[in-house]
């Protein structure tokens, strides 16, 4: 890695023991024992056993965690956090879709100031750190300079069985699919179409009612490589859930006077 940061280093070390478990289970899915945590939000063996490996290996800092599955754990440092998601595209892992990352973002104060965001099947690891910019693997990385709207390729998520704005959603993807000439993208996994859009595969993403563990890494990426970001629903991403748009520079203002 170019980037010589003790919490970036720290991340990958965790990332890359916790992923040998992640590929050994991706190539045993029937076998994987899945159990239901909430209306169309599934767990698996494969989620507890990731956060566990991450967890243990962060905690060494002594700093303070906030993860998917394991909820707050209070540090010695509370005023550092580390932020996890073990898996984010779990439905991706269990339909057997190479398309799912482990996702880690570390918090200063309320601010991220690195993250890691790392796609173990096709070993891709997209990484940041504030004022040092974004890299995937170790080639700099910079969003898209497409400026023609109509021309762009957007991505987006959501919404879920259960949501209740289920139908505002639709409109909007509706509304925002006459206005461009290719299909508008869902991948499954918000934390890498936040690293697609800092690495410039995908022009622009949004997405609504996400939480902050989805796109804590993403957002440092996004920022470092020249990218705008931003939470639709207030000025910071400390939310209970949030409304994400991600471009380039050249389209921000659009996409974002859509939404």
């Amino acid at each position: 890695m170019k980037i010589n940061s003790p919490q970036l280093n720290v991340m990958n070390r965790a990332c890359m023991k916790a992923s040998k478990v992640l590929i050994r289970d991706f190539g045993e899915i029937e076998k994987l024992q899945i159990s239901e945590k909430g209306p169309g939000d599934f767990v698996t063996a494969s989620d507890k056993k990731v956060e566990k490996i991450i967890i243990q290996e962060l905690s060494k800092s002594e700093y303070s965690i906030l993860s998917e599955e394991a909820g707050v754990i209070e540090g010695k440092n509370k005023e550092k956090r580390w932020i996890i998601d073990p898996i984010d595209g779990t439905f991706n892992f269990l339909n057997g879709l190479p398309h799912f990352a482990i996702s880690i973002g570390y918090e200063e104060n309320g601010e991220i100031i690195s993250g890691i965001i790392f796609d173990p099947i096709k070993n891709e690891m997209f990484f940041a750190n504030k004022g040092e910019g974004a890299y995937l693997n170790n080639t700099r990385i910079r969003v898209s300079k497409k400026s023609d709207f109509k021309n762009t390729c957007l991505v987006t998520g959501g919404p879920n069985y259960f949501d209740k704005k289920k139908d505002f959603v639709f409109k909007e993807y509706q509304k925002i699919s006459e206005e461009v000439i290719s299909p508008i993208k869902k991948s499954g996994s918000a934390a890498l179409d936040l690293a697609y859009v800092a690495a410039g595969r995908f022009d622009g993403y949004w997405q609504r009612g996400l939480n902050y563990w989805d796109v804590a890494a993403g957002i440092i990426l996004v920022k470092e490589s020249g990218g705008f970001i931003k939470n639709l629903r207030g000025d910071t991403f400390i939310d209970d859930k949030l409304d994400i748009v991600a471009t380039n520079s050249r389209i921000y203002e659009k996409l974002s006077n859509l939404l």
